[in-house]
């Protein structure tokens, strides 16, 4: 019986991070093209999960570099979890796919603004399409959550 409970267990863990379809869209009857919409999972923050919208292309060898991206807090959200991230001003790579065989890919990279106490997650493509790298941001605010800080005010005398 544990060994079935550690198998499952793996298995989750294993599942975590990687993209779940949670809907896909025609983009008519004469098109080979759809409207994929993913869900994923912040592999560091638990308590956010990201939908990314973006064009499948089935017969072409690249994909659209059009995308979007919509995060939420799905989850709790700690203290420890905002210590375990790259605070720096490039943040880091979250979420990374290939999007065709000519080395173009979707990133997603997570950003800490420590002023507004909010965690932005910015999609871009790496190839420039008709002179833009296309891109797209969400925002979750940590206010409500346990890793909110009350700001420090300042009060002038009169």
């Amino acid at each position: 019986m544990k060994f079935k409970t550690l198998l499952a267990l793996v298995g989750v863990v294993l599942l975590a991070g990687c993209g779940d379809d949670v809907g896909k869209v025609s983009l008519g009857l004469f098109t080979t093209k759809d409207v994929v919409i993913d869900a994923r999972d912040d592999p560091k923050i638990a308590g956010v999960t990201c939908h990314i919208s973006r064009v499948e292309a089935n017969l072409d060898f690249a994909d659209p570099s059009d995308m979007s991206i919509s995060c939420r807090q799905t989850g709790p959200i700690s203290a420890a979890d905002i210590a375990a991230i790259d605070r720096s001003k490039n943040g880091e790579i979250v979420f990374k796919e290939s999007l065709s065989i000519l080395f173009k890919s979707l990133k997603v990279r997570r950003i800490y603004d420590a002023e507004n106490q909010t965690l932005l997650y910015l999609s871009y493509s790496t190839k420039e399409t008709n002179g833009s790298h296309k891109h797209a941001l969400s925002t979750v605010p940590l206010y409500g959550t346990q890793a909110w800080v009350q700001p420090n005010k300042m009060t002038a005398n009169p």
